[in-house]
């Protein structure tokens, strides 16, 4: 155990709370992060973990983007820890990653396994003072916790029967009793306490445990008890005498055969790490654990490395049979011939075979009794195609590989083996290329991105780089750009996959490479193929069972690149993008209407669908759904169909602008405004001038947004289409501070709304025109405009507007000298930005706050809270803002080069936009140069 040069005993504690012990003391100094860090590493000792499998132990998918500081953090915060208990070399840094390399005894984990491993169960029990990991938090520990708590079970398990063949019954009920109760489905333990009780002269005691796990097995799993546990149930009903002493051990058929038909283990064998654990799992009686995945993700080459490390404890036979179900040009091999085959591998003679296929399968169970043996069951189709194959009651380890989930294999631990991690990748690809490998590492990197991580074609790639050694892995990757090119290689294992679904899962895999966006729901599916939605998400799932879809979150279903592109090369559109399309058009406005309701008749023009759209319940619902969909609709507008885009640009318009979607909304405009005058509608090609005017106003290039106004008004006739790039118009003459220029635009877009009775356009109008009306001296109009917006904002239930115009009447209430009354209604415009999810408008009410704050120290604070906001939705007039308010708060505390720092990014933005603001700020950044130079010490004159 390692010590310091004082002697200091260290160890560590993880079956129970995570503890470092110093002489038995606990160690102080290591948060539970930090202790979740070092349990990990521990868990793994002696294998090097990358900062990436670190990552993704603590967090999974929902990796923050402070993970890999975090992780930094945690390594030195253990480090300092390890340095004061004189133990420096316990953790160290290699090429890979870091490796804990605790001594023998250090590490309760390590010692229970060993302690189990050589018979002394009672010791090894004792070291548990809990849950494993019980104190500490992240994404590995609930995996971690269950295995090494089954652990646990299993070593008592042992332990119960040993103490039963001693005789000791007596002095096991209380405790027995305890752990059936508190895993009351565990067969092997509640079959102890039968047998204890029974052998206890307490039969109808015996009985009635057995009637509670027979009925808690029912009533949880449907299922009925194992013919082991049966035949224990009915000797003790018979009072068989046989129960009353320890029986003598079973006496196998016949000698055990050492039988090795194991295939080659690849010796460039890479990753799968997490998954080797699983299979190497304490599996106590028959075990089954079907591994599944997608064509050429690895599962036979898992399966066979699995089975040659696991070899040594199955000294009866090591097994294999190719089953045979997606081999190309062959039949799967039926379970009467695996019989055989297997029968034959274990050493039964053909003339003990028998031809019935139920005869053979009770012989291979009889000859699989009282014996250890490893049995691998490649290429399986089905549960049904490999259910006759399975052991009774026996120590064998069985494990099946398919490219369809089992999901109706009963008792099976299931196994669905994904792509490779980033390093494991890179490593399997060095592994085969060598030198070439390691000289260009940014290469690698994109023909494992091209190759989708994918095992197989990683192979491909990889041997024709070996086979030709004057390609570079640049030059491999260029040629990988094509896909086609890697189809070439994977395509016929995809196509016999392809080949194994029924027609309708086939014709809904093609459709699906046509959807031009990244996923897929069932809804969206459902549109696509023309069918009710239950048929679709059936559908769905059996392809997920194939592992011909992916699915990353609940609900959502995806390709694997290589799959999406096998998927497109054989697929014909029979309008199936139009379909989707025009499903996604009436659902966008569906959940539009549910977020905006005070302007559904803006979108009356857009026809009902001609068959029923799924309902949207209510805001969230439409927001999430939005949020979900939102690449998708642009992708399928962008890829889809030569049709006008004018409807879909004017459903999804609202929430584009309100969660500052600007590019998503600048692509779908602009592709909105080419159709439409493409094919000569000209009502949406006035609507995509004004709707790019305002992106691009909202984007702060005040230039196009001028520029695409003035071509609205040139193409317009109607009323609210003038008015709205009128708006616009005098949105930009406002912020280059054109006040005059401003107020016509504005007063004829005002008299425009009132003509066409647009409250909703009116009150916007209002607020924007309060604005120049104030900075024109007239503060009481300005007042009296914004009361009326704000009025009418909440008459027709417009609640963004409604913040919009107490944002302003901020602004206003602050230049008239009101600054507490200024910040109430930026406080109030702020919160309403936040209930509605408007991130970028909510920056806006926060550097109002901070310029109402009368305190440079609060102004600082809430104009960083508004520079995070804005650069998180990339808002350059309010980032500008922002720093420009930095820059004069910093002064003020007589910070110059943080104000030096802020004014010059003030500068840079109010440049880009053209704004008169540039001038001030020059003017700013002089007198912070004037305040840095007069605060540096003078040199010492001679």
């Amino acid at each position: 155990m390692q010590c310091d040069v004082m002697g200091t005993m260290l160890r560590f504690t993880l079956l129970g709370p995570v503890r470092m012990l110093a002489d038995g003391e606990p160690l102080t100094g290591v948060a539970p992060r930090h202790r979740a860090v070092l349990a990990y590493l521990l868990l793994n000792a002696g294998r090097v973990i990358s900062i990436e499998r670190l990552i993704d132990a603590m967090w999974g998918y929902d990796r923050p983007d402070t993970a890999r500081s975090q992780i930094h953090a945690s390594i030195t915060a253990i480090r300092k820890v390890l340095r004061g208990a004189g133990a420096v070399r316990l953790l160290e840094t290699r090429a890979g990653g870091y490796v804990a390399q605790p001594e023998p005894g250090q590490v309760d984990a390590q010692e229970f396994t060993e302690l189990a491993a050589a018979g002394e169960l009672r010791r090894a029990l004792d070291l548990w003072s809990g849950e494993a990991l019980e104190d500490v938090q992240a994404h590995y520990v609930t995996g971690a916790r269950e295995l090494w708590n089954d652990r646990r079970l299993s070593a008592y398990e042992r332990l119960v029967e040993a103490e039963l063949a001693a005789g000791r019954h007596g002095d096991l009920l209380g405790e027995l009793a305890a752990q059936a109760t508190a895993h009351p489905l565990r067969e092997r333990l509640n079959g102890h306490l039968v047998l204890a009780l029974h052998r206890a002269g307490r039969q109808a005691d015996a009985l009635a445990a057995a009637r509670s796990y027979r009925t808690a097995l029912a009533d949880d799993q449907g299922l009925d008890p194992g013919h082991a546990f049966t035949e224990l149930e009915r000797a003790v009903l018979a009072d068989d005498p046989a129960l009353r002493l320890p029986g003598a051990a079973p006496v196998a058929s016949g000698p055990p055969r050492r039988s090795t038909y194991l295939p080659y283990d690849i010796p460039d064998f890479s990753g799968r790490t997490a998954e080797l654990e699983r299979l190497a799992g304490g599996h106590d009686g028959p075990a089954v654990v079907t591994i599944d995945g997608m064509a050429g993700i690895g599962k036979t080459t898992l399966a066979v490395h699995a089975a040659h490390r696991l070899a040594d404890r199955y000294p009866d036979g090591r097994l294999f049979i190719d089953l045979q179900a997606h081999t190309a040009g062959r039949d799967p091999v039926d379970a009467a011939a695996a019989l055989e085959a297997l029968l034959r591998q274990l050493g039964v003679p053909a003339d003990r075979i028998p031809a019935a296929p139920a005869d053979r399968s009770a012989l291979w169970r009889a000859e699989l009794a009282g014996r250890r043996v490893l049995a691998v069951l490649d290429n399986a189709s089905d549960a049904e195609h490999v259910r006759p194959l399975l052991p009774g009651h026996s120590d064998t380890l069985v494990l099946v590989t398919s490219r369809r989930r089992l999901v109706d294999l009963d008792g099976a631990h299931a196994l669905s083996v994904d792509v490779l991690g980033e390093e494991d990748a890179a490593e399997l690809f060095g592994r085969i290329v060598g030198e070439r490998a390691r000289r260009e590492p940014d290469a690698v990197r994109e023909v494992l991105h091209l190759c989708g991580r994918l095992p197989l074609a990683i192979r491909i790639s990889a041997a024709r780089l070996q086979h030709r050694p004057r390609w570079t892995v640049s030059y491999l990757a260029g040629r990988l750009r094509d896909h086609r090119r890697l189809l070439d290689g994977v395509s016929a294992a995809f196509t016999l996959s392809y080949e194994q679904l029924h027609e309708a899962e086939r014709r809904m895999f093609r459709l699906l490479g046509l959807a031009p966006g990244r996923d897929i729901d069932a809804c969206g599916a459902a549109a696509l193929a023309g069918i009710p939605e239950d048929e679709a998400e059936e559908l769905l799932e059996g392809l997920l069972d194939a592992h011909m879809l992916l699915q990353l979150e609940p609900g959502r279903y995806t390709f694997h690149d290589l799959l999406r592109e096998h998927a497109r090369s054989i697929a014909e559109d029979d309008g199936a993008v139009l379909r989707l399309l025009t499903y996604y058009l009436h659902r966008s406005r569906a959940a539009i209407d549910r977020l905006f309701p005070h302007s559904v008749g803006l979108r009356e023009g857009i026809p009902q669908p001609a068959t029923p759209i799924a309902p949207i319940r209510d805001a969230a619902e439409a927001m999430a759904w939005l949020d979900a969909e939102r690449s998708n609709i642009i992708a399928t507008a962008v890829h889809g169909p030569e049709i006008c885009l004018g409807m879909l640009a004017l459903a999804v318009r609202p929430y584009l602008d309100l969660q500052a979607h600007h590019d998503d909304a600048l692509t779908l405009h602009t592709l909105a405004l080419r159709r439409s005058r493409k094919l000569g509608h000209r009502e949406f090609e006035e609507r995509a001038l004004t709707d790019l005017a305002w992106t691009y106003w909202r984007l702060g290039e005040y230039e196009r947004a001028e520029e695409h106004a003035h071509q609205a008004l040139d193409a317009c006739e109607g009323a609210y289409e003038r008015a709205r790039a009128l708006l616009t118009l005098g949105n930009v003459a406002l912020r280059r501070r054109q006040d005059a220029q401003a107020e016509q635009h504005l007063e004829q877009a005002l008299d425009l709304t009132r003509i066409g009775a647009d409250t909703w356009g009116e009150a916007h109008v209002l607020g924007i025109l309060a604005l120049v009306l104030d900075r024109a001296g007239r503060p009481q109009e300005a007042r009296r405009h914004l009361d009326l917006a704000l009025a009418l904002h909440r008459k027709v239930g417009n609640p963004a507007g409604e913040a919009v115009t107490l944002n302003h009447l901020g602004v206003v209430l602050r230049r008239q000298g009101e600054p507490a009354r200024a910040r109430t209604r930026h406080e109030q415009a702020a919160a309403l930005y936040r209930r509605l999810g408007n991130t970028a408008d909510e920056a806006a009410a926060l550097n109002g706050l901070a310029e109402a704050a009368g305190d440079p120290a609060r102004a600082v604070e809430e104009h960083t809270a508004a520079l995070a906001l804005a650069d998180l939705t990339r808002n350059r007039p309010e980032q500008a803002r922002a720093h420009d308010g930095l820059a004069r708060a910093h002064l003020a505390l007589g910070r110059p080069e943080q104000a030096r720092e802020h004014g010059r990014l003030a500068l840079g933005l109010y440049g880009e936009l053209g704004v008169p603001e540039a001038e001030e700020v020059r003017a700013l950044l002089e007198r912070a140069g004037e305040s840095a130079r007069g605060d540096r010490p003078h040199a010492a004159r001679p």
